[in-house]
């Protein structure tokens, strides 16, 4: 008899266990039922109440999984070993998965709400007519400064971080694009430079940067900048919106020569399974109430013009977080590079890190 329980207890415990394997790996490769989203996401950038509401009115399970970079989601849906229904690259990513032929053109018959998005956010270059991609939030590159040791008038442009001023008191983003980006716009050039001659001119304008950049940091930029750790900072609108609301002596502006524009977008991967289920959360997501509430909790900036007409009126009105026509007509949207030339944009930017004076 005790061989009999001993037996029994030893089957129970590899049924457990295969099922928690099988948890484990629907989790890792998207679970597969016809009333799952499979949702792959970057981290805390939808707010976790409108997922709740969105199962309960459509009695659909999100499962989501976060990523930390556009390469990072683009490795595993190139190599097929998930079943996302859904994802949210960049602008130079949307059009480097179409080229790749890693999407699945939107069915827009299925969507509602279109016409609550800008004019100024549809069309662009990366995805023209909108074939791939909807817009999810967008943004800028900027500049952060500590009202308690700087002044708005003395960083209205690129170059004023130059100055000798801020010696040891800047921080920047660790983002090759966007740091080799506005040294480009410094010297008045364009931030989708692949001109090498060009690149090494940005970069050696940034090595005269050094002495001020006190550090090169992620995400923990924000903790710092919100702890009065450093006077300026170079970061982007929706991270800037996160430590002002943490610091109320911080301050962003876009300066008046341009900047990045930068998008992130709803997608539909070659992986997608369940159609339904991904038009019901587009168009949910498209609802001016939703979309405004997820706005309000990640701080970023919405393309939906309905939504942005129920915010705040002094965040809608903020021309740092939504800048006029002239300010995003000197912006330019990131397209996507040659392998090559995005290995010589890392390398540069390291080799900038590496021997900071």
């Amino acid at each position: 008899m005790k061989r009999l329980i001993s037996m029994a207890v030893a089957i129970l415990a590899v049924a457990l266990g295969l099922a928690f394997w099988s948890q484990d790996l629907q989790r890792s490769q998207g679970a597969t039922g016809s009333n799952t989203l499979n949702f792959a996401n970057w981290g805390d950038y939808i707010d976790p109440a409108l997922i709740k509401k969105f199962q309960k009115e459509t009695g659909y399970h999100v499962n989501m999984e976060t990523f930390d970079s556009n390469e990072a989601m683009y490795t595993k849906i190139q190599q097929g070993g998930t079943s996302y229904d859904l994802t949210v690259p960049s602008e130079y990513m949307v059009e480097k998965m179409a080229e790749d032929k890693l999407l699945i053109p939107l069915d827009k018959s299925k969507l509602k709400g279109l016409s609550n998005y800008g004019a100024s956010f549809m069309n662009q270059s990366f995805d023209p007519g909108n074939k791939y991609s909807l817009p999810y939030f967008w943004g800028t590159l900027g500049i952060v400064y500590n009202d308690k040791f700087a002044k708005a008038s003395e960083l209205q442009h690129w170059n004023d971080l130059w100055n000798p001023r801020w010696k040891g008191n800047i921080m920047l983003i660790d983002s090759a694009r966007d740091i080799l980006g506005f040294s480009l716009v410094s010297l008045g050039k364009s931030m989708n430079t692949t001109n090498p001659t060009t690149l090494a001119l940005a970069k050696a304008k940034l090595d005269q940067l050094s002495p001020n950049v006190k550090a090169v940091v992620a995400d923990e930029i924000k903790m710092y900048m919100a702890d009065n750790e450093a006077a300026v900072a170079v970061d982007w609108s929706g991270e800037a919106a996160d430590m002002m609301a943490s610091n109320s002596h911080l301050h962003y502006i876009v300066p008046s020569e341009g900047s990045n524009l930068w998008f992130d977008n709803f997608v539909i991967p070659k992986t997608a399974k369940n159609f339904k289920a991904i038009y019901a959360f587009l168009n949910f997501m498209t609802d001016p109430k939703n979309a405004a509430q997820n706005a309000d909790y990640v701080g970023y900036s919405t393309p939906n013009d309905a939504a942005k007409k129920l915010l705040p009126k002094d965040v809608r009105n903020d021309k740092n977080f939504y800048p006029g026509k002239d300010v995003l007509d000197r912006s330019e949207v990131y397209r996507n590079l040659a392998p090559k030339t995005v290995g010589l944009y890392n390398d540069l930017f390291l080799e900038f890190k590496m021997y900071r004076r």
